[in-house]
């Protein structure tokens, strides 16, 4: 059942649950490792040999279908109605992809809302076109990523906009810092990219990508061609963007270099998230008229063009809203501040309040639900800045809004009755929302509201510029990030992060890692339909997709021994 070396496979597997997973990740993973090292050494007739080889192999194929038929949007059809919900159509769509022959179907074009009241159009491709992007993708992110700008964090395996914005503190924060900034956006990116920039310059296979480029769409069953731009949707279109915005920093160091041992005269330093962007200098006569004119010239190579209204330059000490963030400089320009922006706080409320109104008369235990996993994500979003008394304020407004909800829910009684149901005691706190739900056994037990007040301010550390997850030199510096992140995202549920640490973060089945976005099951040794508990010692976390398999084939696994120390 193992398989063997690129594509080549022993046991050939005869069903989706058949897959050693562990062996295909190593060896796409052992393939990508091989492209970073012949991009870094600028052999490009090796990088192509060796995409060649990933995107025909069978581990390649194998994990293109299973990322998308695992992640949010496995159920989304395209044009065609269909998904693959099924171990048999898993099975089938590995071999049905190809290289040739196969021409992408239009686009399925639908709009979502965005925050200023317009609409962005989203382009859904079918299933099979999505699984052929995410097959190509893995053969081309460790070029983007060797090659990619050092400080671009949007779109890319292990950033964030909190290395972002520990950027911007990094920059901005000494006394002698610049004191301008320069607020770029690029009005519809995504939709004006040319496709003969992104024919002539991005190293994949042209006429795959010309295909997926020529696609058109379809919306109220009419067809619409595509002669620019790369769909938002598509599973290739952030690293195609990507690809076309990096070596902007490049082209603005080499105006403005900085020499080694020494302070750069105008300081002009860049960071940029996606497709929004800053740069700082020392006057604003530097911005708008050598900056702003070298992005521009940059831009209109790609048919882009920066968005007039959203690009302007700032003021440090007026301050600048960047990825939901306030940055700014007070006492004199002594002090950097970095908080939740205004905006950003008030579409938050919004959404609560939105969603307190529309869950009238929902069970408290279910709205509890419902708010904590907002609350515990936007929180969570700016626990690395100056927040606490942000959240002092969001937990007082949440707090208005739920005792509205509880009057409406009871006009006929008294405030002291409403406040017994609804708001009881939790440490040091007496008005703390709360619900009391019935477990299985007939005992109960109560649940409150998350406060964002009780997220820790705790400092990101920003990744290294260099740091690249697909070269192995940097193997052992993004294991040690990877902790960091887990123990972040399972504060408060020890039991988990117990079993995370037992198992030395790896899924005992196919002994790759448990992360955020792998996702993860908690699986019982002994099954409770067989008597087994639901202590800790009977359990572990195990991939979604391995823990299917596990039930498919009833395989037997172990409890791993516990790490030292835990």
């Amino acid at each position: 059942m193992a398989l063997q070396s690129t594509g080549a496979v022993s046991h050939e597997p005869v069903s989706w649950h058949d897959i050693n997973w562990r062996a295909a990740s190593e060896n796409v993973r052992r393939l990508q490792a091989r492209i970073v090292k012949a991009t870094k050494e600028g052999r490009w007739g090796k990088v192509q040999a060796l995409q060649h080889l990933l995107t025909r192999s069978f581990s390649g194929k194998a994990l293109a279908v299973r990322r998308v038929t695992e992640n949010q949007g496995k159920n989304t059809p395209g044009v065609d109605q269909v998904t693959w919900n099924t171990p048999e159509s898993k099975w089938t769509a590995i071999h049905d992809l190809k290289q040739r022959g196969d021409k992408p179907l239009p686009l399925r074009r639908v709009h979502i809302p965005k925050a200023n009241g317009k609409t962005r159009p989203l382009g859904i491709p079918t299933m099979k076109d999505r699984a052929q992007q995410a097959l190509y993708l893995l053969a081309l992110d460790p070029i983007a990523e060797t090659t990619a700008d050092q400080n671009s964090y949007g779109f890319r395996k292990e950033r964030s906009c909190a290395d972002a914005i520990g950027q911007c503190f990094n920059t901005l924060h000494r006394q002698s810092s610049a004191q301008w900034i320069l607020e770029g956006d690029i009005k519809s990116c995504f939709d004006q990219i040319s496709h003969d920039w992104l024919l002539d310059h991005i190293p994949m296979d042209k006429e795959i990508l010309r295909r997926w480029l020529k696609a058109g769409y379809m919306e109220k069953d009419a067809f619409f061609e595509t002669d620019d731009g790369t769909p938002q949707g598509g599973i290739i279109s952030p690293v195609l963007a990507n690809l076309a915005l990096d070596g902007l920093e490049a082209e603005i160091r080499k105006q403005f270099p900085i020499k080694a041992g020494k302070s750069q005269k105008q300081r002009v330093y860049f960071v940029r998230y996606a497709d929004d962007f800053i740069v700082t200098g020392d006057s604003k006569e530097l911005l708008e008229q050598e900056i702003k004119p070298l992005v521009e010239a940059f831009m209109r190579q790609r048919g882009l063009e920066l968005s007039p209204e959203k690009t302007v330059v700032t003021h440090i000490k007026e301050g600048f809203s960047f990825l939901g963030q306030n940055v700014r400089k007070y006492h004199g320009g002594k002090i950097l501040l970095i908080t939740p922006s205004k905006k950003n706080v008030k579409t938050f409320l919004e959404n609560i309040r939105e969603s307190v109104k529309t869950n009238r008369t929902a069970k408290t235990s279910s709205l509890i639900a419902l708010l904590n996993r907002k609350i515990w994500g936007w929180s969570n979003y700016h626990r690395h800045v100056v927040s606490k008394d942000t959240f002092t304020c969001v937990d007082t407004s949440i707090y208005r809004c739920l005792w509205q909800w509880a009057k409406r829910r009871h006009p006929g009684k008294s405030r002291r009755w409403i406040k017994d149901k609804y708001f009881g005691v939790k440490g040091l706190s007496h008005w703390v929302f709360y619900a009391d739900v019935k477990e299985k056994d007939g005992t109960n037990r109560r649940v409150f509201l998350q406060d964002a007040a009780a997220t820790p301010i705790k400092r990101h550390v920003k990744i290294k510029g260099a740091a690249n997850p697909y070269d192995p030199e940097w193997e052992t510096y993004f294991e040690h990030r990877l902790d960091v992140k887990m123990e972040n995202n399972l504060r408060g549920r020890r039991k988990l992060l117990r079993l995370w640490k037992q198992q030395d973060g790896l899924c005992p089945l196919c002994n790759q890692k448990i992360t955020r976005i792998t996702g993860w099951h908690s699986h019982h040794l002994i099954w409770r339909s067989r008597g087994g508990s639901d202590g800790t010692e009977n359990r572990v976390l195990l991939h979604p997709i391995c823990h299917r398999q596990v039930h498919a084939k009833e395989i037997t696994v172990t409890k791993p021994r516990p790490a030292r120390g835990v």
